[in-house]
């Protein structure tokens, strides 16, 4: 793995990059309060899972990426096999367990070439499911997240600020920014970086965002982008969490302010993490797309398990 950007030291803090003020101890206890984060669950078994056993392989030229849940993909791209923000546990800390079984046994994986991490928030970061990789896997982090990984025996962990870009055998990976924040623990936050990634110049895996102008910002670099993987759940009560998560109908502007044809959905049905039904995300991300006069067939509201693919 070459690295093509070195930056010997980072800052302490990277909350000057936080484009919103994080949310008061008492506004967060206000939403608590009022079971804004405890929705009804009875629907749980309306959300689509599809598991037939295995894992289809790409074609030659073929780009294809299967839904495993929450923001876990596996992307398989340019010959190579890449996870996205991998969870396959059960429960995460502080959340109900997951709603839905991972759409991909762990089982059924070939060998991972890659993995990427878009922050340390423990639905995006699980210490769990890093636990089963090799330890000489090609891990591609956030600034200053290459600790984490080198205490737990990981020996091929890139870290990159927002723009920085390294490359795995043949395929590229961008750090792009976001509209976020980060914190493991009560003494941590915002001291390692966000942000999302561009792999391949192609796909871009969003991680967690707000909506504003960084979207923008990436579609102006990364001009042909084929394939946006962006979240649609998490953003009831709105006013609360309009800063760190986008709603559907901002998803779909995201997509397009990034310039790509096809959405993937992802950040729904798997953990409940805010107030909104657990099949809004979905159904509002289509009459989103609708609203916007966009193709049906750009729109890829995958279920659990499902693969979907197109032409490099």
């Amino acid at each position: 793995m070459t690295q093509t950007i070195d930056v010997p030291r980072w800052p302490d803090s990277f909350k000057d990059r936080l484009t919103a003020p994080l949310p008061e101890f008492r506004e967060l206890l206000s939403v608590t309060w009022h079971g804004a984060f405890r929705p009804d669950i009875g629907d749980a078994d309306q959300i689509p899972v599809l598991r037939n056993g295995g894992l289809p392989r790409a074609a030659t030229g073929e780009t294809m990426v299967t839904w495993v849940g929450h923001s876990t993909f596996v992307l398989q791209i340019n010959g190579m096999t890449i996870l996205t923000d991998p969870v396959w546990s059960r429960r995460i800390p502080g959340v109900r367990q997951r709603l839905t079984p991972p759409g991909v046994a762990w089982s059924d994986l070939p060998r991972i070439d890659a993995v990427v991490i878009s922050h340390n928030h423990y639905d995006h970061l699980d210490a769990p499911t890093m636990r089963k990789l090799p330890r000489d896997t090609p891990i591609l982090v956030p600034a200053r997240l290459k600790p984490w990984f080198g205490r737990r025996g990981f020996t091929r962990v890139t870290e990159l600020d927002w723009w920085g870009s390294t490359s795995v055998g043949d395929v590229t990976f961008d750090f792009v920014p976001a509209h976020h924040w980060s914190r493991r623990t009560v003494w941590d936050t915002c001291k390692t970086l966000w942000g999302g990634w561009v792999i391949d110049g192609s796909v871009y895996f969003a991680g967690d965002t707000g909506y504003g102008d960084r979207l923008a910002q990436i579609g102006e670099r990364f001009g042909g982008l084929d394939l946006a993987l962006m979240p649609v759940g998490a953003y009831e009560p709105h006013w609360f969490m309009k800063a760190a998560h986008v709603n559907p109908e901002e998803a779909v502007r995201g997509c397009l302010d990034v310039g790509a044809p096809r959405m993937a959905t992802m950040h729904w049905g798997t953990f409940v993490l805010s107030g909104e039904p657990l099949l809004a995300p979905i159904e509002s991300a289509r009459a989103a797309w609708r609203a916007q006069g966009l193709p049906r067939e750009g729109l890829w509201d995958l279920a659990i398990g499902e693969s979907r693919s197109f032409l490099s």
